[in-house]
């Protein structure tokens, strides 16, 4: 391992005293992390998982995961909003590393540093909007939503859905520029958590998309193998900004104990303890299952993957939670802290599945159907 790789983490806790700074004022105003996409870009963390053969950071799965764990740390909408980038990064780079194309797309996240948006959580399996046939290619009209880190994003990887006259209804996956004419990217971001992310919808009002643009055309309905892809390389990277934010609401419940110690106390942060390792094994069961890009994707590897998410956002929550609790009356004081960290985690279970969905999906796979 060389040195710039072993130094992405180390990086992300150099900076992160900055984040840390930012977030209180990010999240006050619902304005999108601006300054910290710069100093992101700064060190390189954009192309970090792009290969060194292609001229990114070269950093393994793994390493992807600790970076953001550790900017969650500090900012837990910076680390959001990287991860949504990352996630369409890392299954480009799996299907690289098995034959398939994806290497264009690579080079420019490290040679143009291009952000990408994701509006995938949005869409989901039946996607939205329409799709017309026209002379060259799809007119396209619609809204879709979540697409985070858009005011500074690039292009975006999304999908429409499309009355196929010949196949029936289907979907279109394909790369839209965002400065594309017809494309606005709406400033409708105001949540209760994740403030910071810029989590925009992008509003598609007649946007020409040429047909050697989509990139794949699948059924509407049912389950595609390309969600066997996505399921193994995202989860691991859109849940380590919640296992960072619940180290650093952890870290705070740890000091409170340290100067206020009780037999309850320690009852309560034993129980925090806990469910932090919970995060944590759920965390590292992602991380191992990808196996650095050597995972054969399959509706196994989904179901694991989406249970391994749900088990992490239950963890994540409760030990905000439990850190309030242990925290006393001062802990539902903005300037505390905490506040935040459990408005921000709060967003964990609305990442793909919702628990109930993934809980179907698991029951079905377990009896050999697919999983929807």
């Amino acid at each position: 391992m060389n040195d710039r790789i072993r130094s992405f983490s180390e990086r992300a806790r150099q900076i992160g005293p900055t984040l840390a700074a930012r977030a209180a004022g990010t999240d006050r105003d619902g304005r999108f992390v601006e300054d910290n996409y710069a100093l992101l870009k700064e060190h390189g963390f954009f192309a970090a998982l792009v290969p060194e053969a292609l001229g990114g950071g070269g950093a393994t799965y793994g390493q992807g995961v600790d970076l953001l764990r550790e900017l969650g740390k500090h900012c837990g909408s910076t680390a959001l909003a990287l991860s949504m980038h990352s996630h369409l990064v890392a299954a480009s780079v799996w299907k690289v590393r098995h034959g398939k194309p994806g290497d264009a797309l690579l080079r420019r996240v490290a040679d143009e540093q291009i952000v990408l948006v994701s509006t995938g959580a949005g869409d989901w399996l039946q996607s939205n909007g329409r799709a017309e046939r026209v002379d060259g290619g799809y007119r396209l009209t619609g809204d879709k939503h979540f697409g985070s880190g858009s005011p500074a994003g690039d292009l975006a990887l999304t999908s429409i859905a499309y009355d196929c006259p010949v196949d029936g209804p289907s979907v279109l996956h394909f790369a839209l520029p965002l400065a594309a004419e017809g494309v606005e990217v709406r400033a409708n971001w105001d949540a209760m958590g994740m403030r910071g992310t810029g989590s925009n919808s992008l509003r598609l009002d007649g946007v020409f998309v040429p047909a050697e643009a989509i990139g794949l055309k699948r059924p509407r309905d049912g389950w595609h193998p390309v969600w066997n892809v996505v399921l193994a390389v995202a989860p691991g990277l859109y849940m380590a900004p919640y296992v960072g934010i619940a180290e650093a609401a952890a870290e705070q419940a740890r000091a409170r104990v340290a100067e206020q110690p009780s037999e309850v106390a320690f009852l309560q942060l034993g129980a925090l303890e806990n469910q932090l390792m919970v995060a944590h094994l759920a965390l590292q069961s992602l991380v191992d299952q990808v196996d650095d890009y050597d995972v054969t994707p399959d509706v196994h590897t989904s179901s694991r993957a989406l249970a391994a998410k749900t088990l992490i956002s239950e963890a994540t929550i409760a030990v905000v939670e439990q850190a309030m609790t242990i925290c006393g009356g001062a802990s539902y004081l903005r300037g505390f802290g905490l506040e935040r960290l459990l408005r921000d985690v709060r967003a964990a279970p609305f990442h793909p599945l919702p628990q109930a969905r993934q809980q179907v999906v698991a029951g079905r796979v377990a009896v050999g159907l697919a999983p929807v």
